[in-house]
């Protein structure tokens, strides 16, 4: 494998590094990290000494001027920098890896589409479960008719303090990554934004956390037509749950799976066609990365171990010149499917995608 040189992009408070997508490439063969970049001095030099960086910058445009590198870890979870950061990393023409969210509307995910293909650069975004080795199992499953034939996909947020629209955006994301790795690409969307009670408007529009851009609603609950004839759901409702129900459900004929998120997420099958164990009296069974029923093997279950494994790819993605395994077109269908919720609210009905309106259908709401 070559040797690479990697540049940090970080931002101490203002997303900061991300869930360690800088530490990540010293636990990786044939990588070393040159240049990290933060505008707070004090972070700056923390990130130097943790990442054993012999440069610093406050403007992550003077490292990409003055540093040959080969891949930049985008890793503030802020969202409003994001487009900015991969043109200037892909114009240099440099691979990235980069945390989630991947932008803030659809006019921003389709210019770093463009920037990425004009310059051949690999992208990828740390959505870890999809880099989990319990989805192939959960994939042969499946294609071996252990649920029969696939009906719905269901996911919920966190439904923390969060709940409704900055929820759809923050763990959303990654409920909607796992949809489409199972049910492809949404083909439309139906859906419905509310706050506390009353169908959002206008005047319900502010500003989102963490630099998410304009944000509303307490409550959504949307509708997705996935590939194969699935059906794809998507709710959320704030202080309704506190992360008991952040998973995705696949429902077959015949079973179900569920499956949360993280490397080594927890993950069931119920062999059932019923869906429901108290009528059947059937029980669900743990799935491991061995199979289902079997005991895990793999011991680190942190995202740590995920990052690392993302990298890998990515890694191999560029010497094969392929798409790494969760890619700029996967991280931009998200982004689609985030925007599909309010497009489809705010035309109050079904919206096929992809979209014809790619700004924020939240700018366009009226009273």
């Amino acid at each position: 494998m070559a040797e690479y040189r990697i540049g940090v992009i970080g931002h101490t408070g203002q997303g900061n590094y991300g869930h360690g997508v800088d530490t990540v490439w010293g636990h990786i063969a044939g990588c070393t990290v040159v240049a990290v970049a933060d505008p707070d001095p004090a972070g700056l030099q923390q990130a130097k000494k943790r990442l054993n960086a012999s440069q610093g910058y406050s403007d992550y445009r003077q490292m990409l001027a003055n540093e040959q590198l080969d891949i930049v870890s985008i890793c503030p979870r802020w969202v409003d920098r994001h487009h900015e950061m991969v043109l200037a990393c892909a114009q240099r023409k440099l691979h990235i890896y980069m945390e989630k969210p991947f932008c803030r509307e659809l006019q921003e995910a389709d210019e770093m589409v463009k920037a990425c293909e004009s310059n051949d650069i690999k992208l990828a975004i740390a959505h870890q479960t999809r880099y989990s080795p319990k989805l192939a199992v959960i994939r042969n499953l499946i294609e071996d008719g252990g649920i029969g034939t696939v009906l719905e996909l269901r996911g919920r947020g966190k439904e923390d303090r969060r709940g409704g629209g900055e929820d759809l955006w923050v763990l959303g994301s990654h409920v909607f990554n796992l949809m489409q790795y199972f049910g492809g690409d949404s083909q439309w969307c139906m859906a419905q934004a509310t706050q506390q009670g009353k169908r959002i408007t206008k005047e319900h529009v502010g500003p989102g956390k963490e630099g998410i851009g304009p944000l509303a609603a307490d409550s959504i609950t949307a509708m997705y037509g996935m590939q194969d004839n699935i059906a794809g759901y998507f709710a959320s409702a704030r202080e309704a749950g506190n992360g008991a129900r952040f998973a995705l459900q696949i429902y077959g004929s015949r079973g179900v799976v569920e499956i949360q998120t993280g490397f080594l997420p927890q993950a069931y099958y119920l062999d059932d066609p019923t869906w429901c164990p108290g009528r059947s009296g059937k029980t669900w069974t743990p799935i491991s990365s061995a199979g289902v029923g079997k005991s895990e093997p793999l011991k680190d279950l942190s995202l740590h171990a995920g990052n690392v494994v993302a990298c890998q790819d990515l890694l191999q993605a560029i010497e094969q010149d392929r798409l790494p395994e969760c890619n700029v077109y996967e991280a931009r269908h998200t982004i689609e499917m985030i925007a599909a919720t309010f497009e489809s609210h705010r035309q109050r009905g079904q919206v096929a995608m992809p979209l014809i309106e790619r700004r924020n259908p939240l700018t366009l709401l009226e009273r």
